[in-house]
Parts: structure tokens; sequence; C-alpha cells
């Protein structure tokens, strides 16, 4: 994801406000959702790539620091004070065309002028969540525990409801990852060891992955509740019957009762976000929502005979 200009994976310009980039993003999520597509490894991967870029985008401060400082604010352990002390120091007469050094090595300690003495070894560790190596300079080297760091792992509703394993590729790694389910939004997965590097043969530290719910194109999420419009023909509601509906678990047969009006709900219980902490699992809500057949003469010679029914204005009863 480092390598791809995040507006572009949108197709936004930089200055494209936060609604032109929630907008891009829908319209994509819906195109390239693995759901629409099944079995696409293709769609798959485009619809992580621009759900990976609209989670930067559409955050003020994700979005401010990618702007800034470009890919490397998207690194695991990213550190935007010690980032902007090395701009600083680089607009104030860093060394020309010195390139900032990922692979860390061991480095002066220097004089910047207006910001006392910096080790840019311990700078460029602390930029990306690590530490630099022990110097020869400083004599033996102790031993130190590596940092621990932190970073974002986006999770399908699927995902969050069924639980899953996922590989994540972080910081050139490839990391299998157990999403239990019940997961939701801020939820913390600790992996044990896979933080910053220790020195001196100190142990690594460890790395937390911050659960963020992607969108869903037909789920709609109100704590562990979730929400699925269910399209009916108008037979089907004036009627009744059994109709499919879809579920995280596979299709269930559902009752319609006869009149069901356009907005009622049906609600099929524990079919919702688990809880994590193994308390009451949420429902699923069928949202009904009546669709019209295609225009044509058949109907309008339908709605003739329906405007017939009606016994009074429906909107007699509303207010605001």
């Amino acid at each position: 994801m480092p390598d791809r200009d995040l507006y572009a994976v949108l197709g936004v310009p930089k200055t494209a406000s936060t609604d032109e980039i929630r907008k891009a993003y829908r319209r994509l999520a819906k195109k390239y959702h693995p759901d629409m597509n099944p079995g696409n490894k293709q769609a798959e991967e485009k619809f992580k790539e621009i759900t990976a870029a609209h989670e930067v985008l559409n955050d003020q401060k994700k979005r401010k620091l990618y702007d800034e400082f470009g890919p490397d604010a998207l690194r695991t352990g990213f550190n935007e004070k010690t980032a902007d002390a090395y701009r600083q120091w680089k607009e104030r007469g860093g060394r020309p065309g010195q390139q900032v050094p990922f692979d860390l090595g061991d480095f002066e300690t220097v004089n910047v002028g207006g910001f006392g003495d910096f080790d840019f070894g311990e700078i460029f560790g602390d930029l990306f969540g690590g530490r630099a190596r022990a110097g020869t300079r400083r004599g033996a080297p102790r031993a130190i525990p590596g940092q621990d760091s932190e970073a974002e792992l986006a999770v399908d509703l699927r995902d969050a409801v069924l639980g899953a394993e996922r590989d994540l590729s972080i910081d050139h790694r490839t990391l299998r990852v157990k999403i239990p389910p019940g997961v939701s939004d801020g939820s913390r997965i600790r992996l044990a060891g896979q933080g910053g590097p220790g020195s001196g043969g100190g142990p690594p530290g460890d790395l937390y992955l911050v659960v963020r719910l992607r969108e869903h194109p037909s789920v709609r999420r109100e704590g562990r509740d979730l929400y699925v419009d269910l399209p009916l023909t108008i037979p089907e509601a004036a009627r009744g019957g059994q109709v499919v509906m879809p579920t995280f678990e596979g299709p269930v047969q559902l009752r319609i009762p006869p009149g069901f009006q356009s907005g009622k709900q049906l609600r099929l219980r524990g079919k919702g976000l688990p809880d994590l902490k193994g308390g009451t699992r949420g429902d699923l809500y069928a949202v009904a929502k009546i669709m019209l057949p295609e225009e044509g003469e058949g109907l309008e010679n339908a709605v003739k005979l329906l405007e017939r029914l009606y016994k009074g204005d429906p909107r007699a009863g509303l207010s605001l």
C-alpha cells in the first residue's frame, strides 16, 4: 500500500473534500466487494487497496500526516514528533542530499542548532517503531528490550462475525493473524514478539493491532445489531409468504406476514455480531424494502387499480 498514491487509488485529486472521498470509496467498494465478486482474487485485492486508502484519507489526522510525510507515515510505529523534528532539522541545514536511512546504522550525536543534541540512530529507530543498533562509540551494548509498536488492521464485517485467519503484510514481513469472532472498532490484537527488535541481546517488543471494521455495502451496524434491507415485490409484501434471506452463516427462510409495509423489520435472534467477552450475541434485522416492477404499460394499469384501494391520504398523520 505505501507504494501507491492513496488519492490515485480512490481516483480523487489531493484537493478532494471528505465527502468526495467517501463517495468515491462507496462507489468502488460496491463494485469490488468480495460478496459482489465471489472467487475473484483481483477484485478482493482491489477492495483491500481502496479500503486501506479510505481509512487514511477519511481520517483528518492520518490524512494530514500522509500529506506531509508521504508513505513513511503509513509505516508501523511512525512517530510524528520525531519525524517533524527531523524535517525541521533538514530545513535548518541538515546534510544536503542526505536520505532518511531506513537501514538503521551507527550515527553520531550532533548538534542541530536550536534543537540540542540528537542521536540520529535513536531518531530513526523511534521514527519507525524500533531502536537503533548499539554503536561502538558508546562502549559495550546493553540489553535493551524492543519497543512495542502499533498498527491498524482492517477487518471485514464477515470476519468480525465469524472469526478468521488472515495474512498481514507489514514492514516486509507476512504475519498470520487470528481474528476472533466479535472484534469491533478499537479492539486490540496482541502479537507477542513482533514489535521492535531489542538491542544488545534484549527481547523484541510486541505488536498491537487495532481493529478497524470496514463498511459493508449491504449491512448497517448499530452496536452488535446488524441491519439489512430486504427487497420485496408488491405481491410478496401484500400476500406474505416465504422468502430467502442471506446471513453470514448462510441463507435462511423468512416468513413474511401479509400486508408487510416497507420499513418494517423482522428480527433474526443471535445472527448479529458476537460479544468478544462471551456475552449475548446481537441480532440481525431484515428491513422490508418494497420494489416496484420495471416501468411500462402493465405497471401503469396496475397502479390505476391500486389507487382505488387507498382509503385516504397516507401522509395525513405525518407532522414535524
